[in-house]
């Protein structure tokens, strides 16, 4: 039997009794029981027995799936903070994907580990010294070494790559820093990672040209492994990002994860269906292609976003330098209030306008009140413009503003989250004590709660399959993600009514419906209560 890395105590078996269960495959749900022994499924079927000591369950109307799968989310952080990970577990997810979007805590050298830390500020704020890593290995040994509520899953990001060979310089990678940042990306596929993540529109992983990707995805491919990436464009840009990214994976063979598919502006609703109608044709074409997406009308991401990505030059302080002159700032300013030719791209702020820009996380003091407000309210506030109150989250808050930003069409939404290549994700940025993007809080009740049971978006049985075995399947987690004999114990036990509670302008709230949640056997939800377990660990 297993230990509790909690208690030291040994692990019961586990019965649990006349449960409604959904397998992850999509098939009707049937009534059965199931014995969990040694962190695994044992046994299937009705009128089970198991030990004398083991721990029933009886499920009676409730639904019984595999543990849900964050195929998309930011808590490379938070987990070595917050290790139960409650607003998750809350939710029914068993396992999170980590590393997205180019942004990871490793790999490192002593001369990109500074760089990398600020970097990963930017995102998630405060980032220390002792949070950066070397490798997979030391994030594994830290993570699993206090123990950790739920599984981890990690992509490599792109960024550390390129900081570790080449720092935050706006050109293209010569020959040795290619084969550099080819060589230490090997390593951590060897480690484990899960693939590379990419983040096309976030400097330096922006700065990135074709002979340096195409590299790097044929390193993805000759391991067997992911390439998911944030593309250049969900814009106008659109098509031609989505062919850039089908170009690496034709080019190299390796299997992709398209992040978070919308087409993001008023002037560019009505994209979708049309996108997706290219994602089918390139898989017509063997190109092994699918999408990730977040079951809400709004983004979130960090104020440095508003700016172009070549104003990103030599990083934070290469900005501040272009702002500081009068001329130059003139110039970056109208392109973000007006777009325009002056930097290529599509000004984010230009298609939605600053009322459309939530402030959700806040690091100086001075400014905190703001959170909550969108850009116009917080500006009135303080008797400024909202490009001048940029310009001063930028220099006080070290361009490390969390900001939400409403810019997505309902009917595009339905049409990512409907089709068969979709899978969940929350794309969650927690950042404790601000006002954060609900999604985080209730991405998976929301998808097997609202979204199913009022909106009709899907049936019970096809909600799960894509909160589970769709994302298993994806990052090769071959012991997870349906319910079968020998397969490892994640779980989740919810209500009918399991729901959201998050909202935009409470969204801290956690979820309600689930009542169990086992990882690897072990019970992190017990009767809608945590139990402060940690049977998870790096997978």
């Amino acid at each position: 039997m297993e230990k509790s890395r909690e208690t030291g105590g040994l692990a019961r078996q586990t019965l649990i009794r006349n449960a409604r269960i959904v397998d992850g495959t999509g098939a009707p749900w049937y009534r059965g029981d199931v014995v969990i022994s040694d962190g695994k499924i044992e046994r299937i079927g009705h009128g089970l027995r198991a030990d004398a000591d083991a721990e029933i369950v009886d499920a009676s109307q409730r639904y019984l799936a595999p543990g849900f799968i964050d195929a998309h989310c930011h808590d490379d952080l938070i987990f070595l903070r917050e290790r139960e990970r409650l607003e998750k577990a809350m939710q029914g997810v068993t396992s999170i994907v980590v590393g997205n979007c180019s942004f990871s805590l490793y790999p490192s050298n002593p001369a990109s580990a500074p760089m990398l830390r600020d970097h990963f500020a930017g995102l998630l704020g405060e980032t220390r010294d002792s949070e950066i890593f070397a490798d997979l290995d030391g994030y594994r040994q830290v993570l699993e070494g206090e123990g950790i509520a739920l599984n981890l899953v990690s992509l490599v990001g792109h960024a550390a790559l390129r900081l570790a060979a080449m720092g935050f310089d706006r050109r293209p990678a010569d020959v040795g820093e290619i084969e550099a940042m080819c060589a230490l990306l090997g390593e951590q596929l060897r480690q484990g990672a899960c693939g590379l993540s990419l983040g096309l529109v976030y400097p330096p992983s922006a700065f990135a040209e074709e002979a340096e990707l195409v590299a790097l995805a044929k390193t993805v491919a000759a391991h067997g492994k992911l390439l998911a990436a944030h593309i250049r464009s969900y814009e106008a840009g659109l098509f031609d990002a989505m062919e850039e990214f089908g170009g690496l994976l034709g080019q190299s063979g390796a299997a992709g994860l398209l992040s978070h598919l919308q087409s993001a502006g008023r002037p560019n609703w009505g994209q979708i269906p049309r996108a997706i109608e290219r994602l089918e044709a390139m898989r017509e074409e063997g190109i092994d292609i699918s999408f990730d997406m977040y079951p809400y009308p709004a983004g979130s991401t960090w104020l440095l976003q508003l700016l172009p990505p070549a104003v990103m030059d030599g990083g934070l302080e290469g900005l501040k330098r272009r702002l500081a002159d009068p001329q130059e700032c003139a110039v970056i300013r109208d392109w973000v209030e007006n777009g325009g030719d002056a930097f290529s791209g599509e000004s984010k702020l230009n298609l939605i306008g600053w009322e459309n820009v939530r402030l959700a996380a806040i690091g100086v003091a001075d400014l905190k009140h703001l959170e909550g407000s969108d850009m116009g309210e917080a500006a009135r506030v303080l008797g400024i413009a909202p490009f001048e109150l940029m310009l001063r989250f930028i220099a006080e808050d070290s361009g490390q503003t969390g900001i939400i930003l409403f810019q997505l069409d309902e009917a595009d939404l339905h049409a990512a989250c409907c089709n068969r290549l979709y899978m969940a994700g929350s794309d969650g940025l927690p950042r404790p004590g601000s006002k954060p993007h609900p999604r985080a809080f209730g991405t998976f009740p929301r998808i097997a709660g609202p979204l199913r049971r009022d909106k009709k978006w899907f049936s019970l049985e096809d909600a799960v399959r894509r909160m589970s075995s769709v994302a298993a399947q994806r990052f090769q987690l071959h012991d997870r993600g349906l319910i079968r004999p020998g397969l490892a114990a994640d779980l989740v036990l919810f209500e009918n009514a399991i729901s959201d509670r998050a909202t935009f302008e409470d969204s801290t709230q956690l979820a309600t419906g689930v009542t169990h949640l086992w990882v690897n056997g072990g019970a992190v939800i017990r009767d809608g209560q945590p139990t402060e377990s940690r049977p998870g660990r790096v997978v």
